[in-house]
């Protein structure tokens, strides 16, 4: 048991997005993958952030307070 833990705190969804909005996109060359919310109009991700384990996605829907059993996850790749 940790002493000194930071309480989670829910950050808000940025203007405009919502959980549905949430994709991951993986690089055809490196198979790096980020999860973010999709910008249909600018074709790319807003509030990207580097996923390495299934645990980093857990992570960020707890992050922004979305429920991941809601709004799947949408994958698309990279050029």
């Amino acid at each position: 048991m940790r002493i000194f833990r930071k309480p989670k705190t829910v950050l808000p969804m940025p203007e405009g997005y919502s959980a549905e909005d949430i994709r991951v996109e993986s690089s055809v060359c490196t198979g790096e993958k980020t999860i973010g919310f999709y910008n249909s109009s600018e074709k790319k991700l807003v509030c990207a952030e580097l996923i390495r384990t299934e645990a980093d996605i857990d992570e960020f829907y707890e992050k922004y307070g979305a429920d991941r059993a809601v709004s799947p996850v949408k994958q698309s790749n990279l050029l």
